[in-house]
């Protein structure tokens, strides 16, 4: 906890409108994250295989949970 700011942290996977395809990633700020991965902000996979839709996701206390996840 940060001056009263808990940071969580989020395992999500997203499913490519296009191809179907998953991708599975993680990130301390989803709407943000998915933002990014539809707007061509995000690695060349998801650039190459967008747009995306959330279709899970779960948060973690902390980093090492999340990449456990």
């Amino acid at each position: 906890m940060f001056d009263g700011i808990v940071l969580m942290y989020y395992v999500y996977i997203l499913q490519s409108i296009k191809t179907k395809t998953l991708y599975i990633g993680h990130t301390d700020d989803l709407a943000q994250r998915l933002d990014e991965h539809n707007t061509g902000r995000g690695g060349r996979y998801t650039r190459q295989n967008g747009p995306w839709m959330l279709v899970y996701s779960s948060s973690h206390p902390d980093r090492a949970s999340t990449v456990r996840r």
